[in-house]
Protein backbone atom coordinates (compact mmCIF):
# COMPACT_ATOMS: atom_id res chain seq x y z
CA UNK A 1 0.00 0.00 0.00
CA UNK A 2 1.08 3.58 -0.83
CA UNK A 3 3.65 5.19 2.38
CA UNK A 4 3.99 1.69 3.85
CA UNK A 5 7.28 1.90 3.84
CA UNK A 6 8.02 4.74 5.75
CA UNK A 7 10.42 7.29 4.60
CA UNK A 8 12.96 6.46 1.86
CA UNK A 9 16.26 6.67 3.29
CA UNK A 10 18.29 9.29 0.74
CA UNK A 11 21.93 10.33 0.54
CA UNK A 12 22.15 13.82 1.76
CA UNK A 13 24.18 16.50 0.07
CA UNK A 14 25.56 16.07 -3.34
CA UNK A 15 28.43 14.09 -5.40
CA UNK A 16 31.48 15.51 -5.26
CA UNK A 17 32.29 17.75 -8.80
CA UNK A 18 34.86 15.08 -9.74
CA UNK A 19 31.79 12.57 -10.21
CA UNK A 20 28.90 15.02 -11.56
CA UNK A 21 28.50 17.71 -14.14
CA UNK A 22 27.43 21.27 -13.71
CA UNK A 23 25.84 23.32 -15.72
CA UNK A 24 28.86 26.31 -16.31
CA UNK A 25 26.99 27.82 -13.00
CA UNK A 26 28.36 25.66 -10.19
CA UNK A 27 24.83 23.73 -10.24
CA UNK A 28 24.68 19.80 -10.35
CA UNK A 29 22.82 18.64 -12.80
CA UNK A 30 20.90 15.42 -13.14
CA UNK A 31 21.32 12.92 -15.63
CA UNK A 32 17.62 11.36 -14.73
CA UNK A 33 14.96 13.25 -13.22
CA UNK A 34 11.64 11.41 -12.23
CA UNK A 35 8.70 13.73 -10.40
CA UNK A 36 5.44 12.26 -8.81
CA UNK A 37 5.49 9.26 -11.57
CA UNK A 38 2.96 6.55 -11.55
CA UNK A 39 1.82 4.21 -14.14
CA UNK A 40 -1.04 2.53 -14.02
CA UNK A 41 -2.31 -0.77 -16.33
CA UNK A 42 -6.25 -0.75 -15.50
CA UNK A 43 -6.57 -1.39 -12.18
CA UNK A 44 -2.55 -2.19 -11.16
CA UNK A 45 -0.43 0.26 -10.33
CA UNK A 46 3.13 -1.02 -11.55
CA UNK A 47 4.73 2.72 -10.56
CA UNK A 48 3.72 4.63 -7.52
CA UNK A 49 4.14 8.34 -7.07
CA UNK A 50 8.23 8.39 -7.73
CA UNK A 51 10.62 10.69 -7.28
CA UNK A 52 14.06 9.91 -8.30
CA UNK A 53 17.38 11.48 -9.13
CA UNK A 54 20.63 10.05 -10.49
CA UNK A 55 23.19 12.99 -10.95
CA UNK A 56 25.59 13.29 -13.91
CA UNK A 57 28.84 10.85 -13.51
CA UNK A 58 26.84 8.68 -11.08
CA UNK A 59 26.91 4.81 -11.48
CA UNK A 60 23.72 4.18 -10.06
CA UNK A 61 22.54 0.60 -9.16
CA UNK A 62 18.32 -0.41 -9.51
CA UNK A 63 17.25 -3.32 -7.81
CA UNK A 64 13.78 -4.71 -7.09
CA UNK A 65 12.02 -7.76 -7.04
CA UNK A 66 9.78 -9.42 -9.46
CA UNK A 67 6.64 -6.63 -10.06
CA UNK A 68 8.20 -3.93 -7.91
CA UNK A 69 8.08 -1.61 -11.46
CA UNK A 70 11.56 -1.27 -12.11
CA UNK A 71 11.24 -2.42 -16.01
CA UNK A 72 8.16 -0.49 -16.15
CA UNK A 73 10.39 2.52 -15.07
CA UNK A 74 13.41 1.71 -17.33
CA UNK A 75 10.76 1.61 -20.06
CA UNK A 76 9.87 5.34 -18.97
CA UNK A 77 13.08 6.53 -19.30
CA UNK A 78 13.35 5.28 -22.92
CA UNK A 79 9.76 6.63 -23.89
CA UNK A 80 8.88 3.11 -24.36
CA UNK A 81 5.86 2.98 -21.48
CA UNK A 82 4.22 6.17 -21.21
CA UNK A 83 3.73 7.56 -17.26
CA UNK A 84 0.22 7.98 -16.46
CA UNK A 85 0.90 10.92 -14.41
CA UNK A 86 4.39 12.68 -13.53
CA UNK A 87 7.33 13.99 -15.41
CA UNK A 88 10.04 11.93 -16.42
CA UNK A 89 13.40 14.08 -17.97
CA UNK A 90 16.48 12.49 -18.99
CA UNK A 91 19.88 14.52 -19.73
CA UNK A 92 17.49 17.86 -18.67
CA UNK A 93 15.00 16.91 -21.58
CA UNK A 94 11.56 16.00 -21.80
CA UNK A 95 12.09 11.71 -22.32
CA UNK A 96 8.71 12.13 -24.21
CA UNK A 97 8.65 15.41 -26.54
CA UNK A 98 12.39 14.85 -26.84
CA UNK A 99 12.60 10.88 -26.76
CA UNK A 100 14.09 10.95 -30.29
CA UNK A 101 17.30 13.01 -28.98
CA UNK A 102 17.35 10.95 -25.74
CA UNK A 103 17.72 8.04 -27.09
CA UNK A 104 20.78 9.13 -29.43
CA UNK A 105 22.88 10.43 -26.24
CA UNK A 106 21.85 7.21 -24.34
CA UNK A 107 23.60 3.25 -24.64
CA UNK A 108 21.24 0.91 -24.07
CA UNK A 109 21.62 -2.91 -23.14
CA UNK A 110 18.25 -4.24 -22.58
CA UNK A 111 16.93 -7.56 -20.69
CA UNK A 112 15.33 -9.71 -23.44
CA UNK A 113 17.45 -8.15 -26.59
CA UNK A 114 17.58 -10.31 -29.63
CA UNK A 115 20.13 -9.79 -32.49
CA UNK A 116 19.56 -10.08 -36.12
CA UNK A 117 20.93 -13.94 -36.73
CA UNK A 118 21.96 -13.42 -40.47
CA UNK A 119 24.34 -10.48 -39.54
CA UNK A 120 27.61 -10.72 -38.35
CA UNK A 121 29.41 -8.93 -35.38
CA UNK A 122 30.97 -6.36 -37.13
CA UNK A 123 27.81 -5.70 -39.26
CA UNK A 124 25.55 -5.28 -35.72
CA UNK A 125 28.11 -2.63 -34.98
CA UNK A 126 27.92 -0.88 -38.45
CA UNK A 127 24.49 -0.79 -38.22
CA UNK A 128 24.65 1.13 -34.44
CA UNK A 129 26.67 3.18 -36.08
CA UNK A 130 24.81 4.22 -38.68
CA UNK A 131 21.72 4.59 -36.47
CA UNK A 132 23.32 7.29 -34.78
CA UNK A 133 25.25 9.05 -38.29
CA UNK A 134 28.50 8.12 -36.73
CA UNK A 135 31.94 7.07 -37.97
CA UNK A 136 34.10 4.78 -36.39
CA UNK A 137 36.03 1.87 -36.04
CA UNK A 138 33.69 -1.48 -35.38
CA UNK A 139 36.64 -3.88 -35.00
CA UNK A 140 37.58 -1.52 -32.00
CA UNK A 141 34.46 -1.69 -30.66
CA UNK A 142 34.16 -5.15 -30.90
CA UNK A 143 37.74 -6.18 -29.04
CA UNK A 144 36.29 -3.73 -25.97
CA UNK A 145 33.82 -5.89 -25.78
CA UNK A 146 35.95 -9.23 -26.26
CA UNK A 147 34.41 -10.83 -29.02
CA UNK A 148 36.77 -9.29 -31.82
CA UNK A 149 37.90 -13.06 -33.11
CA UNK A 150 34.47 -12.98 -34.12
CA UNK A 151 33.68 -10.53 -35.89
CA UNK A 152 33.02 -12.07 -39.38
CA UNK A 153 30.91 -14.66 -37.53
CA UNK A 154 26.92 -14.40 -38.08
CA UNK A 155 25.38 -13.44 -34.30
CA UNK A 156 23.11 -16.11 -35.09
CA UNK A 157 26.46 -18.61 -34.45
CA UNK A 158 27.32 -16.96 -30.95
CA UNK A 159 26.78 -17.92 -27.49
CA UNK A 160 24.25 -16.31 -24.86
CA UNK A 161 27.38 -14.64 -23.99
CA UNK A 162 28.35 -12.95 -26.74
CA UNK A 163 25.62 -12.03 -27.89
CA UNK A 164 25.36 -10.02 -24.39
CA UNK A 165 28.82 -8.59 -25.10
CA UNK A 166 27.95 -7.40 -29.19
CA UNK A 167 24.57 -5.88 -27.85
CA UNK A 168 26.70 -3.89 -25.45
CA UNK A 169 29.06 -2.84 -27.83
CA UNK A 170 26.29 -1.28 -29.53
CA UNK A 171 25.43 0.65 -27.15
CA UNK A 172 28.72 1.91 -26.30
CA UNK A 173 28.47 3.32 -29.59
CA UNK A 174 29.37 6.94 -29.88
CA UNK A 175 30.36 7.28 -26.49
CA UNK A 176 26.96 7.91 -24.99
CA UNK A 177 26.31 10.80 -21.80
CA UNK A 178 24.15 7.74 -20.33
CA UNK A 179 24.38 4.09 -20.41
CA UNK A 180 20.92 1.93 -18.88
CA UNK A 181 22.09 -1.59 -18.45
CA UNK A 182 19.59 -3.93 -17.68
CA UNK A 183 20.64 -7.26 -15.97
CA UNK A 184 24.17 -6.29 -18.00
CA UNK A 185 25.80 -10.22 -16.66
CA UNK A 186 23.03 -12.50 -17.83
CA UNK A 187 24.85 -14.93 -19.75
CA UNK A 188 28.65 -14.03 -18.99
CA UNK A 189 31.07 -15.93 -17.21
CA UNK A 190 33.47 -14.75 -14.55
CA UNK A 191 36.03 -13.12 -16.56
CA UNK A 192 33.13 -11.56 -18.61
CA UNK A 193 31.32 -10.33 -15.46
CA UNK A 194 34.81 -8.55 -14.40
CA UNK A 195 35.39 -7.68 -17.65
CA UNK A 196 32.20 -5.69 -17.39
CA UNK A 197 33.02 -4.15 -14.14
CA UNK A 198 36.23 -2.32 -15.73
CA UNK A 199 33.54 -0.99 -18.47
CA UNK A 200 31.19 0.52 -16.38
CA UNK A 201 34.20 1.97 -14.38
CA UNK A 202 35.95 3.24 -17.23
CA UNK A 203 32.42 4.34 -18.61
CA UNK A 204 31.89 6.25 -15.22
CA UNK A 205 35.42 7.78 -15.35
CA UNK A 206 35.02 9.40 -18.43
CA UNK A 207 32.03 10.82 -17.23
CA UNK A 208 28.94 8.99 -18.40
CA UNK A 209 26.36 8.25 -15.87
CA UNK A 210 25.04 4.33 -15.44
CA UNK A 211 22.19 3.20 -14.56
CA UNK A 212 23.08 -0.31 -13.61
CA UNK A 213 19.92 -3.12 -12.99
CA UNK A 214 21.42 -6.14 -11.80
CA UNK A 215 20.36 -9.08 -10.04
CA UNK A 216 23.53 -10.18 -9.40
CA UNK A 217 24.27 -8.14 -6.35
CA UNK A 218 27.97 -8.26 -5.74
CA UNK A 219 28.30 -6.96 -9.59
CA UNK A 220 26.41 -3.74 -8.59
CA UNK A 221 28.01 -3.63 -5.08
CA UNK A 222 31.67 -3.43 -6.64
CA UNK A 223 30.59 -0.79 -9.01
CA UNK A 224 27.68 1.23 -8.07
CA UNK A 225 27.83 4.72 -5.71
CA UNK A 226 24.55 4.20 -4.62
CA UNK A 227 21.68 2.21 -4.95
CA UNK A 228 17.56 2.75 -5.20
CA UNK A 229 15.65 -0.29 -3.94
CA UNK A 230 11.71 -0.97 -5.26
CA UNK A 231 9.32 -2.85 -4.04
CA UNK A 232 5.34 -2.95 -4.78
CA UNK A 233 6.02 -0.01 -7.43
CA UNK A 234 7.54 2.30 -4.59
CA UNK A 235 11.27 3.47 -3.99
CA UNK A 236 11.68 2.28 -0.27
CA UNK A 237 15.54 3.00 -0.02
CA UNK A 238 17.71 5.19 -2.13
CA UNK A 239 21.45 5.75 -0.64
CA UNK A 240 25.01 5.00 -0.52
CA UNK A 241 25.71 1.10 0.40
CA UNK A 242 27.21 2.69 3.55
CA UNK A 243 24.31 4.99 3.98
CA UNK A 244 21.95 1.92 3.75
CA UNK A 245 23.94 0.15 6.21
CA UNK A 246 23.42 3.15 8.66
CA UNK A 247 19.92 3.34 8.40
CA UNK A 248 19.57 -0.55 9.08
CA UNK A 249 21.27 -0.02 12.15
CA UNK A 250 25.10 0.89 12.10
CA UNK A 251 26.13 -2.78 13.05
CA UNK A 252 28.81 -4.98 12.23
CA UNK A 253 29.85 -7.89 13.20
CA UNK A 254 33.45 -8.28 15.09
CA UNK A 255 34.63 -11.52 14.57
CA UNK A 256 38.39 -11.79 17.02
CA UNK A 257 40.36 -14.75 16.93
CA UNK A 258 41.97 -15.67 20.84
CA UNK A 259 43.52 -18.18 22.29
CA UNK A 260 41.01 -19.10 24.79
CA UNK A 261 37.88 -17.49 26.04
CA UNK A 262 34.64 -18.56 27.76
CA UNK A 263 30.91 -16.68 28.44
CA UNK A 264 32.27 -15.65 31.66
CA UNK A 265 35.09 -13.36 29.78
CA UNK A 266 32.45 -11.78 27.70
CA UNK A 267 29.95 -10.13 30.72
CA UNK A 268 32.50 -6.84 29.98
CA UNK A 269 31.91 -6.64 26.09
CA UNK A 270 28.19 -6.85 26.69
CA UNK A 271 27.98 -4.19 29.11
CA UNK A 272 29.72 -1.75 27.02
CA UNK A 273 27.56 0.81 25.06
CA UNK A 274 27.01 -0.22 21.33
CA UNK A 275 27.34 -3.93 21.86
CA UNK A 276 23.73 -5.40 21.07
CA UNK A 277 25.51 -9.40 21.61
CA UNK A 278 28.34 -11.53 21.84
CA UNK A 279 29.06 -14.98 22.12
CA UNK A 280 32.00 -17.60 21.99
CA UNK A 281 33.11 -20.79 20.55
CA UNK A 282 35.83 -20.74 22.56
CA UNK A 283 38.64 -20.02 19.92
CA UNK A 284 36.33 -17.29 18.29
CA UNK A 285 34.41 -14.44 19.57
CA UNK A 286 31.73 -12.77 17.49
CA UNK A 287 30.61 -9.24 18.55
CA UNK A 288 27.41 -7.42 16.96
CA UNK A 289 28.29 -3.96 17.45
CA UNK A 290 28.14 -0.58 16.32
CA UNK A 291 31.25 0.49 14.31
CA UNK A 292 32.96 3.19 17.28
CA UNK A 293 32.72 0.53 20.00
CA UNK A 294 34.87 -1.87 17.90
CA UNK A 295 37.67 -0.92 19.76
CA UNK A 296 36.70 -1.03 23.35
CA UNK A 297 35.05 -4.55 22.53
CA UNK A 298 39.05 -5.53 22.06
CA UNK A 299 39.41 -3.37 25.31
CA UNK A 300 37.54 -5.48 27.34
CA UNK A 301 38.15 -8.56 26.13
CA UNK A 302 42.51 -7.79 27.01
CA UNK A 303 40.62 -6.48 30.32
CA UNK A 304 39.31 -9.86 30.74
CA UNK A 305 42.54 -12.09 30.67
CA UNK A 306 41.94 -13.10 27.14
CA UNK A 307 44.56 -12.98 24.45
CA UNK A 308 43.45 -11.26 21.27
CA UNK A 309 45.30 -12.58 18.04
CA UNK A 310 43.53 -11.44 15.52
CA UNK A 311 40.30 -9.50 14.02
CA UNK A 312 38.01 -8.84 10.94
CA UNK A 313 35.01 -7.02 10.91
CA UNK A 314 32.20 -8.35 8.50
CA UNK A 315 29.54 -5.58 7.55
CA UNK A 316 26.13 -6.50 6.21
CA UNK A 317 26.07 -7.12 2.38
CA UNK A 318 24.12 -5.47 0.00
CA UNK A 319 22.48 -9.08 -0.12
CA UNK A 320 21.18 -8.46 3.33
CA UNK A 321 20.49 -4.54 3.02
CA UNK A 322 18.37 -5.73 0.26
CA UNK A 323 16.50 -8.41 1.96
CA UNK A 324 15.57 -5.57 4.77
CA UNK A 325 14.14 -3.84 2.43
CA UNK A 326 12.84 -5.76 -0.35
CA UNK A 327 11.50 -8.66 1.88
CA UNK A 328 13.48 -12.26 2.18
CA UNK A 329 10.69 -14.00 0.45
CA UNK A 330 12.51 -13.16 -2.63
CA UNK A 331 15.58 -14.82 -3.25
CA UNK A 332 19.22 -12.91 -4.43
CA UNK A 333 21.97 -13.74 -6.26
CA UNK A 334 25.20 -12.40 -4.47
CA UNK A 335 27.82 -14.52 -7.38
CA UNK A 336 29.48 -12.82 -9.70
CA UNK A 337 29.66 -15.90 -12.52
CA UNK A 338 26.89 -14.21 -14.00
CA UNK A 339 25.27 -17.70 -14.47
CA UNK A 340 21.69 -17.29 -12.41
CA UNK A 341 18.77 -17.22 -14.19
CA UNK A 342 15.78 -16.94 -12.15
CA UNK A 343 16.70 -15.14 -8.75
CA UNK A 344 13.69 -13.51 -8.30
CA UNK A 345 14.63 -10.29 -8.42
CA UNK A 346 14.82 -9.22 -12.43
CA UNK A 347 11.73 -7.19 -12.90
Amino acid sequence: MHGSYGNVRRLPGRLPKSKAGTDGSGRYMAAIELEGVTKRYGDVTAVRDLDLTVEEGEVFGFLGPNGAGKSTTINMLLDFVRPTSGTVRVLSRDAQAESVEVRRNTGVLPEGYDVYERLTGRQHVEFAMRSKELDGDPDAMLERVGIADAAERRAGDYSKGMRQRLVLGMGLVGDPDLLILDEPSSGLDPAGAKEMREIVRSEAERGATVFFSSHVLGQVEAVCDRVGIMREGELVAEDSIAGLREAVGGEAQLVVTVDAAGEDDLSGVRALDGVSSAHTDGGTVTVSCDSDAKTEVIGALEDAGVTVKDFSTEEASLEDLFLTYAGDGDRVDTTDDGAAADTGVAE
